[in-house]
């Protein structure tokens, strides 16, 4: 067993880290001030467009894709080490490297199913960071932790679609520049459970499209993803080829597509634990509390202890799925893509919230990023499925050997 990087990951990861240190660091507090100065908490500040454009320069660019017709063509055992260095700074540097969710996900779910001409016509705009995609599943109305409950109908109705609706936590819908929502709905609500779903795209400025409001994260805008959205589709029409796939392959599509963008999560996560334990560790040594440095303190001790222990059993098995992704597919990774959407969460929360802990008030304001780490980490227990839902299917696979 293997445990160094190759020789591209090693290089790309020395360029990514020299990007992080010279750009995107110093860049957090001019993105927050030039958010605080639009005055709307969804605005693109102008330092995402230079940190994008030095991103190009130095070849960090669609590194995420596996498909060396669309992207970096690394593996995802090469590309975990470096989506973790992005997740050091998640609000900045994934959207940064045109690697940031939703757009990953709808751009692998275009590559892999969408037409030639779906792909000429937004996959190529995603790839080069010209616009932004949404992806619209989630459901106000419906227990959408199980995807076959969705209520969206999408009718046949000639040469064309007609879509009704509501969505909500619609994932990039937000940014001003998205202009493409992927919407999944039911086509046929009479037929197996698991084909009655679909997947189709629908151009932002569609009439019959509203976008009722922006949904906040724990108080935040979760802006630099795109922003989520509730909206509604009423009425909607779009052509018969904007469907992406066949009839009845939506829910086969949707999971094809989570599979990598939880890997994509967790990998990330990772990054920002490391984040916050290096915070926490700057911070215990040059903090004095009752006459002593609050790193001699037992208590503390334990914590970055803790904290290095559950770091490393999370890396080691994220870069196992990721691992057999590569060599056996998603479907012969789905225990470990479970296994590592439960654990890796958990993590990043328990040591961000002891990074918290060590800053005192410090660690829930604004002059440190750890609050909204946290937030991020505790957000990634419900999105792309909650840790009960993988919980009670990972126990069944599990059962199913003795049974």
């Amino acid at each position: 067993m293997e445990f160094a990087y190759d020789d591209r990951t090693a290089e790309l990861r020395q360029r990514l880290e020299a990007f992080l240190t010279e750009c995107v660091y110093p860049a957090e507090p001019v993105h927050h001030e030039q958010v605080l100065a639009a005055g709307d908490p969804w605005a693109r500040p102008p330092v995402m467009a230079e940190l994008k454009a030095q991103a190009r320069e130095r070849g960090l660019w669609n590194l995420f894709l596996p498909d060396a017709r669309y992207g970096a063509g690394l593996t995802n055992l090469q590309y975990a080490p470096l989506a973790e260095l992005t997740g050091r700074s998640p609000h900045l540097a994934p959207e940064a490297l045109n690697c940031a969710a939703p757009d990953t996900g709808n751009m692998e779910l275009l590559a892999e199913f969408g037409s030639e001409e779906q792909r000429k016509q937004w996959l190529m705009p995603l790839l080069a960071g010209e616009i932004r995609s949404a992806f619209c599943m989630t459901e106000p109305e419906v227990a959408s932790s199980d995807a076959t409950n969705i209520g969206t109908r999408i009718t046949r109705d000639g040469d064309h679609y007609v879509i009704n609706g509501r969505k909500w936590w619609s994932s990039g819908a937000m940014d001003p520049r998205c202009e493409i929502f992927i919407v999944m709905g039911k086509t046929d609500p009479d037929a197996d459970r698991h084909r009655q779903q679909s997947m189709i795209l629908v151009p932002r400025d569609t009439p019959g499209v509203t976008v009722r409001r922006g949904m906040r994260v724990f108080g935040y805008s979760d802006a630099p993803h795109g922003g989520h959205a509730e909206i509604d589709f009423s009425d909607v029409r779009v052509p018969a080829e904007n469907l992406v796939g066949e009839e009845g392959t939506g829910f086969a599509i949707a999971q094809a597509r989570l599979g990598p963008g939880r890997i994509h999560h967790c990998m990330r996560l990772i990054g920002m634990a490391e984040r916050a334990l290096e915070l926490l560790c700057r911070r215990v040594l040059d903090r004095v509390a009752f006459g002593r440095p609050l790193a001699e303190q037992g208590v503390v001790r334990e914590w970055i202890a803790e904290s290095r222990v559950r770091i490393e059993q999370a890396r080691l098995l994220v870069l196992k799925t990721a691992w057999l992704m590569d060599t056996v597919g998603n479907k012969g990774a789905h225990t470990e893509i479970q296994a590592i959407k439960i654990a890796t969460p958990l993590m990043a929360e328990w040591v961000i919230d002891k990074a918290i802990q060590a800053h005192g008030g410090a660690g829930v304001s604004q002059d440190t990023p750890l609050a909204e780490l946290w937030a991020a980490a505790r957000t990634l227990r419900l999105a792309d499925g909650p840790d009960e839902v993988h919980r009670a299917s990972l126990a069944r696979r599990e059962l199913r050997r003795y049974s």
